[in-house]
């Protein structure tokens, strides 16, 4: 599991279920505002800690896991309707799909400005 920094759980829970398709694993109440919750892509994949930033440096992390370069990697088994469902939701992608050595892929932006490959394995 991979905590990714958020700037509210609802909104987090929304785009990455509604506009990515990933699934709600958990949304547990800890009290005093907090919650435990978890999104994966599907079955077998890493799950996503979505974490709300509670201070400045938290906040300017937001986005930039990375420090910019792709940082995370969601593979799919139906790479053109995955693409398109996503491009209905509104997803930014960075240039256009290009067929690799080792299969189709572009890169995108979630809403928080993480930046993914999104891949089709040969």
């Amino acid at each position: 599991m991979i905590t990714l920094v958020v700037d509210d759980y609802d909104t987090a829970i929304q785009h990455y279920v509604n506009d990515l398709g990933f699934t709600l694993v958990e949304d547990t109440p800890l009290g005093e505002g907090k919650r435990w919750v978890v999104v994966e892509p599907g079955p077998g994949g890493a799950r996503l800690l979505l974490a709300p930033a509670t201070t400045a440096a938290q906040r300017a992390a937001i986005g930039s896991p990375a420090g910019g370069r792709v940082a995370f990697f969601l593979y799919t088994d139906d790479f053109d309707a995955d693409y398109e469902r996503f491009r209905a939701g509104g997803v930014t992608f960075e240039g256009p799909v290009r067929d690799e050595v080792y299969g189709k892929v572009v890169v995108f932006a979630d809403a928080y400005g993480n930046r993914w490959d999104f891949i089709q394995r040969r």
